[in-house]
């Protein structure tokens, strides 16, 4: 399918321990591409399991500039693909994304790295039941939050189960990603949707990202959390459609 340099095709990134079939709904209406990230599904793994190496695999793979539309961690590799491969993004949208997931001293908009430890190690012992708690957390203070957690938990394990190893090194990557040097090489026009009672990204983490990548815009939702395209998906999809018409 040809494209117009005004109409570049659409690419959504999913978070951790799911896989591109999250957006199903999202593609009815807004059509795309929902690839799975490198050691879900049918993707191959990449080491060392970054978010600049994963960027630099799922690069590979694009042959004209994007609408590249990243959620959770996979904000994080849309963020570090815009930045890095510049020539292959053309607009981007981040999704309740972060630059640097857990919280440290010059960072309050992040999770307390005891929760995230405590999730690494039960997911020695349990990965799908931790899989599962992770995800409800997602949902935590949405107004839609039993609809959200439903739809996770119906489309975790819908291809296959992820490799503990796949989530063990996702983890990783959440514990030491920062990314905020990268947010002022990202030269395309950027959309940051976040939810207010976003409580694994804060919101603050969004404000950080619409104030520090040139020109980008912040969309926040009053009464979503961690997921607003299932919480709220006609919000989201008309801020999408907005975005690419402004």
């Amino acid at each position: 399918m040809a494209h117009s340099r005004s109409t570049p095709p659409r690419v959504f990134l999913h978070g951790w321990g799911l896989h591109g079939g999250i957006w199903a709904e999202t593609l009815a209406a807004l059509p795309g591409a929902a690839p799975d990230l490198p050691g879900y599904g049918a993707s191959p793994m990449v080491a060392p399991y970054h978010a600049e190496t994963l960027a630099d695999a799922l690069a590979v793979g694009l042959d004209a500039p994007v609408e590249l539309i990243g959620w959770s961690m996979g904000g994080m590799v849309a963020l570090a693909l815009a930045a890095r491969h510049p020539d292959k993004v053309a607009r981007l949208v981040l999704v309740g994304a972060s630059p640097a997931f857990l919280r440290r001293p010059d960072w309050p908009d992040g999770l307390d790295a005891g929760v995230l430890a405590g999730f690494a190690a039960a997911l020695r012992d349990d990965y799908r039941g931790t899989l599962l708690r992770f995800l409800a957390l997602q949902a935590r203070g949405d107004d839609a939050a039993r609809t959200v957690i439903g739809r996770l938990r119906e489309t975790v394990f819908a291809r296959g189960e992820p490799s503990p190893a796949t989530l063990a090194a996702g983890l990783e990557l959440l514990a030491s990603v920062d990314l905020r040097a990268l947010a002022a090489r990202v030269r395309c026009p950027t959309l940051v949707t976040h939810g207010a009672h976003d409580g694994l990204c804060p919101p603050g983490a969004g404000r950080w990202l619409a104030e520090h990548i040139p020109g980008a815009r912040l969309a926040l939702h009053a009464h979503a959390a961690h997921a607003p395209f299932l919480s709220h998906p006609d919000w989201f999809a008309r801020e999408i459609r907005e975005f690419a018409h402004g």
